[in-house]
């Protein structure tokens, strides 16, 4: 299936400062897709270039597997790091005004942004002037905004950026109930606890490079390391004098096992139970915030 999004060694650079440094990566149909890195890694610049507000230095930005066209991004909704409402518009007029930029008339959107507000639970500020709302209330009109003419594509940079938990649960399960009808998201943010609770697929960048790119499951698999997690009774102190025990984490009660490269969980297994009572030994697949540590330490040498 063609990709919605692909990107072809593009690249971009401010001066003497390389921004984005032939960063290539391709977004499946229908899923959610994360752009990961440290701040400064060059993501923001990324998503400007797919959206034409700056031009790539080199490379090519493809929309369903064409060289993007202006007329390609009406159906595409972008919701910048560096957001903004005019803040003596009432939400809904602020709204109607979005949709109109996105070629709907104030009629044909009011019965979706009332629909909309309801969702997100500002249904009695419809009327208010957007400075009387909180940041996180504006936040939830800017989305609302960058959703009203249904596109196909949604980018969204840090979206979840100053949002409290709650509308942090509420913004995730609004981009999940998206993918659910066939569309695409692609979105950026350097908190890998939400990359890897929402994404399907990652492409991880740092200092304007390509590190790790492909489905979030498979880079897991591959990039699993040797962990195991253990909980046990007796002398834990023993546990870095173990044959093949790279290191031993702990954490209430349970202790996270680092072996080293080669070593056999089997054989490790065999000799705790020689000076533990072993309640639990397994395998752990890796979080994601691990594996971006040690990925970008890595790239970075």
């Amino acid at each position: 299936m063609t990709p919605s999004l692909e990107l072809q060694s593009v690249g971009k650079s401010f001066g003497n400062l390389t921004a984005v440094d032939s960063v290539s990566f391709a977004v499946p149909q229908g899923t959610i897709y994360g752009l990961l890195g440290p701040n400064g890694a060059g993501k923001t610049t990324t998503l400007r270039m797919i959206m034409d507000i700056i031009a790539p230095d080199f490379g090519l930005v493809l929309l369903n597997g064409h060289p993007r066209h202006r007329a390609d991004l009406a159906r595409v909704g972008y919701l910048p790091e560096e957001r903004g409402l005019y803040r003596k518009m009432t939400v809904v007029d602020q709204l109607a005004f979005l949709a109109e930029l996105h070629g709907l008339r104030r009629r044909e959107s009011l019965p979706s942004i009332e629909s909309w507000l309801e969702r997100v639970e500002l249904a009695d500020w419809g009327k208010k002037k957007v400075e009387e709302l909180s940041k996180g209330m504006q936040q939830k009109v800017q989305l609302i905004g960058t959703i009203l003419h249904d596109p196909d594509l949604l980018i969204l940079d840090e979206p979840f950026s100053g949002l409290d938990p709650i509308n942090q649960g509420l913004f995730k399960d609004l981009l999940a109930d998206y993918r659910k009808q066939g569309k695409t998201i692609i979105f950026s943010t350097h908190i890998m606890e939400q990359a890897e609770k929402l994404c399907d697929n990652i492409c991880l960048i740092s200092q304007g490079r390509t590190i790790l790119e492909g489905e979030l499951s498979t880079i897991k698999r591959r990039l699993g390391g040797n962990s195991y997690r253990l909980i046990a009774d007796g002398d834990l102190e023993r546990l870095d004098e173990v044959k093949g025990v790279q290191q031993a984490l702990f954490h209430d009660n349970t202790v996270k096992l680092l072996l080293e490269p080669d070593a056999s969980g089997a054989d490790v297994l065999e000799e705790l139970v020689g000076f533990l009572t072993v309640h639990e030994f397994r395998f752990q697949e890796p979080d994601l915030e691990e594996i971006f540590i040690k990925a970008v330490r890595d790239a970075t040498q």
